[in-house]
C-alpha cells in the first residue's frame, strides 16, 4: 500500500511541476499576480509530494520489502540499517528520485525565503524549476521507476554493492547531488533574468547564495568521494581522473568561476554576459555528469547504469535545455551591456583572470574526459586518458592560479596600485620562498614538486592572514583586533577558503613526491621497516561480519623501537554479491599518515601487503573541509542571503557594500 501511494505521489508530483512551468511564467507574461503567485504553493505542494514518493522508497528499503524490484536488486536482510537506508539512492531509479527532491527543495527554498524578489522574477524563476522537474520527473516514470512490483518476491536479496557499503559512501551521493542539482537554480536565475530582461547588481546579489550553497555542497561531496576511494579501495590515492569524478570536478569549478564573477555583477554591474554563461554552463556539466553515470558510454566503477535508451533520454534533456537557453542567452545579448568601467590593473580584471583560469581548467578537464568517446566514435580508435595528460594540462593553470590568489584578493576595485599590495604582501612571499627552500634542502630525490605545493601554502595562507589584517585599518594592534572580529563573515570565508586551497595544493604535492610504497610478502611474525616506521604482522584470522566474511590482520607500528599503534586491514568477500572489498588500516597523524593493506595468501607462506607512508595526506581532505567551511562562512553573511539588500537594490542599483 505505501508503495503505490510512492508512485502516486510522485506522479502528482509531475502534475504540479507541469502546471507550475506553465501557469506563472503565463502570469508573468501578463502580468496577472494571481497566476504568478500559484509558483509558491506549487513549489511547497511538489516538494512535499515528491517526499512523501522518497519516503515510500526508503520504507520500502528499510523493511526490506522484496516485493519491490529495486530493494531486491539492491538490499539483503542482513545487510545494517546504515545501508539498507542508503540503498535508497545506491542505485540508477533511486539516486534519480533523490536528484528530482533536491529540484523540488531548491525550487520550495526560492518559494519560502525569496519574498523580496520582484514577483515576475520569482514566478519565472520557479516556472524555470518547475520545467527541470518536470524533464526529470518524465525521465523516472518512463524510463526509471522506482516502484516496479516483483511477479513473485524472492526470499532475500542482492544485496547493495558493497563497495557502497561504507559510510563515506553513504553521505557521499546527497552531497554531490545538493550540489549538482543546487546548481540547477542559478540555471533556473539566469534564464529567468534573460526572459525577463534584467541583469543588474541586485540579480547578482541574489544568484550568489544559491551558487554559493552549491558550490559548497560540491567542495563536501568531491572531499568525501575522495577521502573513500583513499581507504576503501586499498590503491592508496585520492584521485584517479576516472570519468565519474572529473563529472563533479568540472561544475565545481565553473561554480568556484560563477561565485567570483557574479561578485562583479553585483559590485561593478560588469561581466554581465559571462556571468550568465557560466551559470548556464554550470548546470550544463552538471547534467553531463548525470549522462556519463547512467548512459554506459564511458566506463567507470562510479557508473549507476548502462542503458543506452536511459544515455538517449538524458542527453535529450541535456540538448533540450542547453539549445533552450543559449539561444535565449543570444537573443537578449543587448540586456547584458557592462556599465562598470575598470583598468587593467584592479580588483576586476584579477576576478576576470581567475574566471578565465578556471574556465580553461574545466575545459581540460572536459576534453580528457570525452576524448576516449571521441576517438572512437570518429577514429574506431579504443584511447584512455589518463593521469599523465590531466598532470600535464590542468596543473599548469592551478598554479598560476594560487600565485594571483592573494594578488587579486587585496587589489581594490575600478583601479588599484599593484605595487601598493605586492609590498604588503612581499613578507609572505618571502616566507613562502625560505619554507620551499627549507624543504628542497631536506628532502631526497631533489624533486621540486613538494617544495612548490609548500610554498603554496604558505602563500595563500599567509596571503589570507595579510588580506584580513589589512581590512582593519590603522592603529594600535589591540585596536585593529577588535575590528577583525568585526569585519563581514563573506570576507573571512573568502579568506579561510583560499587557505584551504593551499592546505590542498600542499597535501597532493606532498603525497605525490615523497610517498614512500613498499609491496612484499610477510609471515606471522616477519616485520618491515618503511620511512623510519616498523611493521610487525602478528596474527592473520577469518571473521565473520554482518553480511560478510574478512581475513582481519593484525599489526603493530612501532617508530624508533617504541610500539605506537596497532592496526587492523581486512579483505573482505559478500557472499550474496559475490565481490571482494579493501579496508585499509589507517594510522593518522598530522604530517603523515601509515597506511597499510593486506592481500591474498602466497603459495610459500604468508601474506602479500602493501604499506605506504604518506606524508600531509590529511592535509588534502583538511583543506576541503576548510573550503566548505569559508564557504558556509560567507553563506552566513546577511548581506548574502537572497532577502538582504534587496530593497535596497531598486534605490541604488548596486547593493552597498
Amino acid at each position: 500500500m505505501i508503495t503505490e501511494l510512492g508512485h502516486f505521489a510522485l506522479i502528482l508530483a509531475f502534475l504540479v511541476a507541469c502546471f507550475q512551468a506553465t501557469i506563472p511564467l503565463i502570469g508573468a507574461y501578463k502580468r496577472w499576480p494571481g497566476w504568478m503567485a500559484v509558483a509558491e504553493p506549487a513549489a511547497t505542494i511538489q516538494l512535499l509530494l515528491t517526499g512523501v514518493a522518497f519516503g515510500a522508497l526508503m520504507w520500502a528499503f528499510v523493511t526490506s520489502d522484496f516485493s519491490l524490484r529495486l530493494v531486491v536488486l539492491n538490499s539483503h536482510t542482513a545487510k545494517p540499517m546504515l545501508y539498507k537506508i542508503t540503498g535508497v539512492w545506491g542505485n540508477h531509479e533511486g539516486s534519480m528520485l533523490l536528484w528530482v527532491l533536491i529540484v523540488a527543495l531548491f525550487g520550495a527554498s526560492v518559494a519560502w525565503f525569496g519574498s523580496n524578489l520582484p514577483p515576475s522574477l520569482k514566478a519565472r524563476v520557479l516556472s524555470v524549476q518547475a520545467m527541470i522537474g518536470v524533464a526529470f520527473f518524465a525521465f523516472i516514470l518512463l524510463t526509471s521507476n522506482p516502484f516496479l512490483r516483483m511477479a513473485v518476491p524472492p526470499f532475500d536479496g542482492n544485496d547493495l554493492n558493497p563497495l557502497l557499503q561504507d559510510p563515506g559512501l553513504a553521505f557521499h551521493p546527497p552531497f554531490l547531488y545538493l550540489g549538482y542539482v543546487g546548481l540547477s537554480m542559478t540555471f533556473s536565475f539566469a534564464v529567468a533574468a534573460l526572459i525577463e530582461g534584467r541583469v543588474d547588481a541586485a540579480w547578482g546579489r541574489w544568484v550568489r547564495p544559491y551558487t554559493l550553497a552549491a558550490w559548497v555542497f560540491l567542495t563536501i561531496g568531491i572531499g568525501l568521494g575522495s577521502w573513500w576511494a583513499y581507504y576503501e579501495l586499498g590503491w592508496g590515492g585520492f584521485w584517479f581522473w576516472d570519468p565519474v569524478e572529473n563529472a563533479s570536478f568540472m561544475p565545481w569549478l565553473i561554480a568556484a568561476a560563477l561565485l567570483h564573477s557574479a561578485i562583479v555583477v553585483e559590485k561593478r554591474e560588469s561581466l554581465k554576459s559571462w556571468t550568465i554563461l557560466l551559470a548556464i554552463i554550470a548546470f550544463g556539466f552538471s547534467m553531463v555528469g548525470a549522462f556519463i553515470t547512467r548512459s554506459g558510454v564511458l566506463t567507470s566503477v562510479h557508473a549507476f547504469a548502462t542503458d543506452p535508451e536511459r544515455g538517449v533520454f538524458l542527453l535529450a534533456i541535456l540538448a533540450v535545455f542547453m539549445a533552450g537557453a543559449l539561444t535565449l542567452f543570444a537573443a537578449r545579448a543587448n540586456v547584458m551591456q557592462a556599465k562598470g568601467v575598470f583598468s587593467l590593473v584592479s580588483r576586476e580584471s584579477m576576478l576576470l583572470l581567475n574566471n578565465i583560469l578556471l574556465a580553461v581548467a574545466a575545459f581540460v578537464v572536459f576534453v580528457g574526459t570525452i576524448w576516449p568517446l571521441v576517438a572512437e566514435m570518429a577514429f574506431d580508435r579504443k584511447l584512455s586518458v589518463g593521469e599523465p595528460f590531466f598532470n600535464m594540462a590542468f596543473t599548469p593553470f592551478m598554479v598560476l592560479l594560487g600565485l594571483v590568489l592573494p594578488v587579486g584578493a587585496m587589489m581594490s576595485w575600478k583601479r588599484a596600485t599593484l605595487g601598493r599590495v605586492l609590498r604588503q604582501l612581499r613578507g609572505v612571499f618571502a616566507l613562502a620562498v625560505a619554507i620551499a627552500a627549507l624543504a628542497w634542502t631536506m628532502q631526497s630525490g631533489k624533486s621540486a614538486l613538494g617544495p612548490v605545493g609548500l610554498f603554496f601554502a604558505a602563500w595563500l595562507i599567509g596571503g589570507s592572514a595579510v588580506d584580513i589584517w589589512s581590512r582593519t585599518g590603522r592603529g594600535a594592534v589591540g585596536e585593529r583586533l577588535r575590528r577583525m572580529t568585526r569585519l563581514p563573515r563573506a570576507d573571512w570565508g573568502k579568506s579561510v577558503a583560499h587557505a584551504g586551497l593551499g592546505v590542498t595544493m600542499a597535501g597532493i604535492a606532498a603525497m605525490m613526491a615523497w610517498q614512500v610504497e613498499d609491496i612484499r610478502v610477510l609471515k606471522v611474525g616477519e616485520d618491515l621497516e618503511i620511512a623510519g616506521f616498523g611493521l610487525r604482522l602478528d596474527k592473520v584470522e577469518r571473521l565473520n561480519g554482518p553480511n560478510y566474511i574478512a581475513t582481519k590482520a593484525t599489526f603493530t607500528l612501532s617508530e624508533e623501537g617504541r610500539e605506537i599503534a596497532t592496526m587492523y586491514p581486512e579483505k573482505r568477500n559478500y557472499p550474496v554479491a559475490q565481490m571482494p572489498t579493501t579496508e585499509a588500516a589507517l594510522n593518522n597523524g598530522f604530517l603523515r599518515d601509515i597506511y597499510v593493506v593486506i592481500g591474498d595468501p602466497q603459495q610459500g607462506g604468508g601474506w602479500a601487503v602493501r604499506s605506504y607512508y604518506k606524508p600531509l595526506a590529511n592535509w588534502i581532505w583538511g583543506g576541503a573541509l576548510l573550503m566548505a567551511f569559508g564557504g558556509l562562512l560567507s553563506l552566513t553573511d546577511r548581506r548574502y542571503r537572497v532577502a538582504a539588500g534587496a530593497r535596497r537594490a531598486p534605490a541604488t542599483g548596486v547593493p552597498a557594500e
